[in-house]
């Protein structure tokens, strides 16, 4: 048994440099009030990585000569702690970003629209929502920065907003074969939110079935069934239930499968923006459930003539800044001074 201990713990040491980034080595836990010598004892056993501590049970490490139930529970917990640092560290090196087709906007949003999350566009009509999906359908297929492959999409469609045409027009700015571009977005169309639902297993079925293959998600608009479908205040409260089922389905999707989900959303009066003296007395629908649910919201209002400004109304990691962006016959693109 003793050979077999000491081969796991000379492996490790081998390793250590060229997998530096893909395990942590038990010293680490020093960090965490354990002290060196029940540090030793794990690695007499040949558990010298934190999370070789997860793999073992606490019986078996209350086994370990001078280790007391006590001294495992802490053990335990600190590699806990570690771990989820960790994971967390390794899972956002996987992030990538789906270029919008305008630098000014890529740059407000840190590069693009970002995989692990939900991206919230919301504007009256007219501001760009329905272009700015259509633009995605293309660029989320180019190779981008950081090594991104590009990739298939899926579009769902509420509000029969989706133009093949308009993708063609998009297609020939970026020089992509018309019939190869549209194979690869897949369109579904929603006529209930009940529907809307369903088509999300639909989704995960088909991220599962072809892995690694899909990068981007697009429903335009997230809201427009559930207005229709829940009307009064009667209903609010299990509108709003299914709702934050849905966007709780969309957040495990983006980040078990690594793409990008981008919703578009309407506007709506605010009552209460009167008594406020808000300049703008318009707001997003949705409310609380779709605010703490969308990773990142963007604001979209006119400019002059095809000119579009986006505002960052709320996100994790990006200032509330603007950028000028503009609509032409190939999609979002940069706003000609």
């Amino acid at each position: 048994m003793k050979s077999a201990e000491d081969q796991v713990v000379e492996d490790d040491t081998g390793f250590q440099d060229e997998e530096e980034s893909f395990f942590q080595h038990i010293d680490l836990l020093q960090k965490h009030g354990i002290n060196m010598a029940d540090i030793k004892k794990l690695k007499s056993v040949g558990i010298c990585t934190v999370k070789g501590i997860q793999m073992t049970t606490r019986k078996s490490l209350c086994n370990i000569k001078g280790l007391s139930e006590a001294k495992v529970d802490k053990i335990k917990e600190a590699a806990g702690k570690l771990l989820t640092a960790f994971e967390y560290s390794v899972k956002r090196k996987q992030v990538f970003h789906i270029t919008t087709g305008s630098q000014e906007f890529d740059k407000l949003l840190g590069g693009g629209i970002e995989s692990m999350a939900i991206t919230e566009a919301f504007g009256e009509f007219r501001t760009g929502k329905t272009q700015l999906s259509h633009t995605l359908c293309v660029t989320a297929q180019l190779p981008g920065e950081d090594c991104y492959s590009g990739g298939k999409v899926i579009f769902i469609d509420t509000e029969n907003t989706f133009r093949p045409d308009r993708l063609r027009d998009i297609a020939d700015r970026f020089n992509v074969d018309h019939d190869a571009m549209l194979d690869n977005v897949l369109y579904a169309r929603a006529y209930t939110s009940e529907h809307q639902m369903e088509l999300l297993d639909f989704v995960a079925a088909k991220f599962h079935e072809e892995g690694g293959v899909f990068k981007l998600l697009i429903i335009d608009s997230i809201m427009a069934l559930f207005r229709v479908d829940f009307s009064g205040r009667g209903e609010l409260a299990e509108r709003q239930q299914k709702l934050a089922q849905m966007l709780s389905r969309l957040q495990k999707i983006s980040e078990e499968y690594n793409v990008a989900v981008f919703v578009t959303n309407q506007m709506t009066a605010d009552p209460g923006a009167g008594l406020t003296f808000q300049a703008d007395p318009k707001k997003p629908i949705g409310g609380h459930i779709l605010a703490h649910a969308s990773t990142t919201r963007i604001s979209l209002r006119k400019g002059r003539g095809e000119m579009r400004i986006a505002k960052i109304f709320d996100s994790p990691d990006m200032p509330e800044n603007e950028a000028t962006f503009a609509i032409s016959a190939g999609g979002v693109t940069d706003a000609k001074e």
